[in-house]
């Protein structure tokens, strides 16, 4: 008996909602992921969603755009405020898309670009599979020093020096301790190269001071999502100090990479500028205790825990070993059924086939902090961890995650609805207008 139209309607919002209600009885551990305030998330939902506004601010292809064009302005000068930069292009639609336009103007078919180790936690866009190849730029590993987690900056030096790259990318996706922008930047800046920071996970540990910033440390531009460390809407980001590269990536922005760049999320971005503003060093501060206290409890329930010499972590990141447990594929789906998100991950060790069954995974603090858990709910997190890759059965586990959970529904760190009363009337005036009464 086939599903009446109506039928499938009530699946759609019953899958939306299962979804809604099972995340929030989670623990989410995923390090590239985070959550919005009440105040950003209800400016997320606003006419701008169906509208284009192809080119730059008061220079449109399309009319309709004179408040896209008032809020993409206060939110570029909001980003360029926080981050203390020149400049900033906000209409990259993705981290992937903002690395996309810098390697697009960097490079060019031929060129060589120089970067992390993808065991070493190297995004897919920085290399020959991802957009950087697709661009027909050459790849080149850097060499890695497996002891210390980290790009080995003599060889390295010497490296850039031979090939004399286009670029270099520093920053990445499992990135426990922060590349050395300084050296690696005055090697490249000796051969007319450029360095390009992927901040997609650090930018709001940059933004709360809790990280140098790449920039004043010697980097060119700054490439990033909005939506990690910085808990704002999906999207990308652009920072630079320097004109010219600026000029020539808002030309590559639009009209390569990206047509129509979302503009509802415009809103809650700039509200998240201004919440980081706030905020942005109390919360950065706490995920770096947060992810210490994790690593060290992790560490001596009797988990390999990668960084031991080092402090475990400088960032949101603790990366486990477990290699001596068979791989990751299964403890990470186990940890899902105990509602433990996290995610399988190569180590700087591991061969590239190993994708389905590395020897790692990457925890990321950052939720869980916006959600205003401390240190000792980080030591119970890896408590109930170990109590999975020990063998307990998830179900068991879950039920003490649920219990946890539960008392940690309410986002720190940002702004409420009743911040801003008229924020609340605007919310209840716009769902009212689309046919939903907020009771």
């Amino acid at each position: 008996m086939g599903l009446t139209l109506r039928d499938v309607l009530s699946q759609i919002v019953n899958i939306t909602r299962t979804h809604d209600e099972w995340r929030h009885k989670t623990i989410n551990l995923i390090a590239s992921e985070n959550v919005m305030s009440p105040l950003a998330e209800s400016l997320y939902l606003n006419d701008m969603m169906h509208r284009y506004a192809e080119g730059k601010p008061k220079k449109r292809y399309y009319q309709g755009t004179k408040y896209i064009d008032e809020i993409e302005l206060l939110a570029t000068d909001l980003m360029k405020k926080l981050f203390e930069v020149e400049y900033a292009e906000v209409r990259p639609i993705s981290g992937t898309t903002a690395n996309g336009t810098i390697f697009y103007v960097l490079g060019g078919c031929g060129k060589k670009a120089l970067i992390p180790p993808v065991q070493a936690g190297s995004h897919v866009s920085h290399t020959k599979f991802g957009i950087l190849g697709a661009l027909g730029i050459e790849q080149i590993e850097m060499p890695y020093d497996k002891e210390n987690l980290n790009i080995d900056v003599d060889k390295a030096i010497k490296m850039i020096e031979e090939i004399k790259p286009a670029f270099v990318v520093l920053g990445g996706s499992m990135y426990p301790f922060p590349h050395p922008v300084k050296e690696i930047a005055e090697a490249a800046h000796s051969v007319g190269a450029k360095v390009v920071y992927d901040a997609a996970h650090v930018l709001g540990l940059i933004a709360g001071k809790a990280l140098e910033h790449p920039i004043k440390e010697g980097a060119d531009v700054i490439t990033a999502s909005t939506h990690k460390t910085f808990p704002g809407p999906q999207g990308g980001v652009i920072l630079t100090n320097e004109k010219d590269l600026y000029k020539k990536a808002s030309r590559v922005v639009f009209p390569v990479f990206v047509s129509n760049h979302h503009a509802h999320r415009l809103a809650p971005l700039a509200v998240t500028a201004a919440e980081m503003m706030e905020f942005g060093e109390a919360y950065a501060s706490q995920i770096l205790k947060n992810a210490k206290a994790l690593a060290e409890e992790l560490h001596a329930q009797g988990v390999k825990v990668l960084g031991e010499h080092l402090g475990f972590t400088r960032t949101h990141q603790v990366v486990i070993d477990l290699s001596d447990r068979g791989g990751a594929a299964e403890p990470v789906k186990r940890m899902e059924d105990a509602y433990i998100i996290a995610n399988k991950n190569l180590l700087p060790w591991d061969p590239p086939d190993a994708i389905a069954n590395p020897s790692g995974i990457r925890l990321g603090v950052q939720e869980m902090t916006r959600w205003g858990m401390k240190e000792d709910e980080m030591r119970e997190i890896a408590r109930l961890i170990v109590r999975v890759l020990n063998g307990e059965e998830p179900e068991k586990v879950r039920k003490d995650v649920i219990e946890l959970r539960k008392n940690f529904l309410e986002v720190h760190y940002g702004y409420k609805l009743e911040d801003v009363p008229e924020a609340k009337e605007r919310f209840k005036e716009y769902l009212n207008l689309v046919g939903i009464r907020l009771e």
